[in-house]
């Protein structure tokens, strides 16, 4: 027996009408279409599926069979479409982010609360590319944005540029370093440096100063929390280098000094990276132009009492 979406609706409909003119308005076909479809149905299946002489028209045994049938599965086909619907007019859909930049969260989260406002039927998850590689993963589409400061010539991929921003040192105010207008890469062979538990490609301050001077610092610590980073350089336990968002809150502390990388600073830009056939997506292009805004208002940080 070969049954269509259409046997199934057409079953609900009669139910529901109770007569085949109505339920032929209602599906939007000929009366004499209908009679058609119903003799067809109870051929394929070899039973009366309606009482014909009753008014109101009605289910047999057989009919009523079907009829739970099709309570059952048209609600989820009629779901299914309306998901489906949902993504064609780009309200519904995926989210998952990777991050190559772990001092990021500091801005992302009050970015996905103003995003979560505007689509709330958008599956949003965050996935920390520590431990993977983000542009991979885009391409095999198991995430679907990246956050990185290193684009590349990816087939399909598209780099939006989000923002610029300065990675700055960040010291106690007894440190040495305190009293030098900028620091350069000799300046930190002397110091215990304390960075995010990333490779070093993915740090500042090893791929802006330390790498292409070739020096290394006297020992480095890795630290999980922007806040632990900054009770040990206050504690005057090590010095760090953190992007200018990072810093915003400790600018005007007396127990830190913030200072340039170099005498003429330094700058990075950050890039949403996506699946080409996803970045006009309205749900998208949101996301990205709520990722320009928000780090801004966070670099600008407080003003100074």
């Amino acid at each position: 027996m070969h049954i269509e979406f259409r046997h199934l609706r057409t079953v609900r409909a009669i139910h529901e009408a109770g007569g085949l003119a109505k339920a032929a308005d209602q599906l939007n076909i000929t009366q004499s279409a209908l009679s058609h479809q119903i003799k067809g149905l109870e051929d394929q299946a070899g039973v009366e599926l309606f009482i014909r002489r009753a008014k109101p028209m009605k289910l047999t045994a057989a009919g009523r069979k079907l009829l739970r049938l099709a309570e059952r599965i048209l609600p989820e086909v009629e779901a299914l479409q309306a998901d489906f619907e949902g993504l064609r007019m780009g309200k519904t859909g995926r989210l998952h982010i990777a991050i190559e930049c772990h001092a990021c969260f500091e801005w992302l989260f009050p970015v996905l609360e103003g995003f979560r406002k505007n689509w709330p039927d958008v599956d949003v998850d965050i996935r920390p590319g520590l431990s993977f590689d983000g542009l991979p993963a885009l391409v095999r589409e198991e995430v679907d944005l990246v956050v990185s400061s290193d684009p590349e010539d990816l087939p399909g991929v598209d780099f939006t540029p989000l923002f610029d921003y300065e990675p700055v040192f960040l010291a106690s105010s007894q440190n040495p370093l305190a009293q030098k207008d900028y620091i350069e890469a000799a300046d930190l062979k002397d110091q215990h440096l304390i960075t995010y538990p990333v490779d070093r490609s993915k740090l500042d301050v090893f791929t802006e100063l330390l790498a292409p001077a070739g020096v290394e610092p006297k020992s480095m610590r890795q630290v999980e929390l922007t806040a632990v980073i900054l009770l040990l350089v206050a504690s005057n336990r090590g010095v760090a280098v953190l992007p200018d968002w990072v810093v915003r809150e400790v600018r005007f502390n007396s127990d830190y000094v913030t200072r340039p990388l170099t005498k003429e600073g330094r700058t990075k830009r950050l890039y949403a990276a996506t699946r080409s056939e996803d970045t006009a997506k309205p749900f998208m292009s949101n996301v990205i132009r709520l990722a320009r805004t928000e780090p801004l208002k966070l670099q600008r940080g407080p003003e100074p009492a």
